[in-house]
């Protein structure tokens, strides 16, 4: 299960979209969670599918990948379908049993708000799946860069966000390495109740922030070494700049937004 996690995942390319400026690539993707939540019809669904299966085949990212960043989500997303399909009321009756009734009204929002948890999570990976973390902290320090006339502390914020997207597969990767330890040491952390197998769990929560921490002084000694001072005055290796692809995927971000508006307005 730990190995399905790929949020903080970076998949080097040179397509179209790894090639967009990553502020492009952070307001786009506002851009289309704030789309998605303004889906009111299947019309609508259908289209932001669409556009993220375009937006994956350009990018040439598997679809597998993107299910697989879906699977440690399972109970999230079952849960969320069972509370709107049981629990959601209505005259439409399709199924009633005793105490379980289940309605038209309860099913359509049931699939939707399903599709709307995977869409949503979908489409914020694949800013991380074609964004490098430096390149992320970049542009949302240039993005954020008008706040600092409010005494904002922006780059220590983004160099945070940045350290943690990057220490995540790490993380997942030393708790992974510590588990199969403590099963080469006769733990069973697969078997059992859920409360069991919880319990079972404790022990490797010292060893893992023990080399959290580790790894953490590790990294501030390296910074320091290196006489490492950001903020104001950094100057940066590569520079940031916008140009027509930039341009052409605002345009389509744009159409996107329009074209579910449209759909909304119609009704389909």
């Amino acid at each position: 299960m730990l190995k399905d996690i790929t949020l903080g995942q970076y998949f080097p390319g040179d397509t179209p979209v790894h090639r967009l400026d990553p502020r492009t690539k952070l307001i786009l993707t506002v851009v289309y969670i704030a789309a998605l939540f303004m889906v009111k019809t299947w019309g609508g669904y259908a289209l932001v599918i669409a556009a993220l299966a375009a937006v994956t085949f350009i990018a040439h990212i598997r679809p597998r990948a993107l299910l697989k960043g879906l699977k440690p989500l399972i109970f999230i997303i079952v849960f969320t379908a069972v509370l709107n399909l049981f629990f959601t009321a209505g005259d439409d009756i399709l199924f009633q049993w005793r105490f379980i009734r289940i309605t038209h009204t309860g099913l359509e929002r049931a699939v939707s708000m399903v599709l709307r948890v995977m869409l949503l999570v979908s489409g914020t990976f694949m800013l991380t799946y074609t964004t490098s973390p430096l390149a992320i902290t970049d542009g949302l320090e240039r993005l954020l860069s008008p706040l600092n006339k409010l005494h904002v502390p922006v780059y220590e914020l983004s160099l945070m966000m940045c350290i943690a997207l990057r220490f995540i597969p790490t993380l997942i990767e030393e708790t992974d390495r510590i588990m199969s330890a403590q099963k080469a040491r006769g733990a069973d952390l697969e078997t059992g109740s859920l409360p069991e197998r919880a319990k079972a769990l404790l022990p490797l929560l010292i060893p893992l922030f023990i080399s959290a921490f580790r790894r953490a002084d590790e990294l501030a000694l390296a910074m320091e070494c290196r006489c490492y001072n950001g903020g104001q005055g950094r100057t940066r290796m590569k520079q940031l700049h916008m140009g027509w692809q930039d341009a052409a995927a605002f345009g389509l971000g744009a159409l996107l937004v329009a074209g579910i508006l449209l759909l909304r307005r119609l009704g389909i």
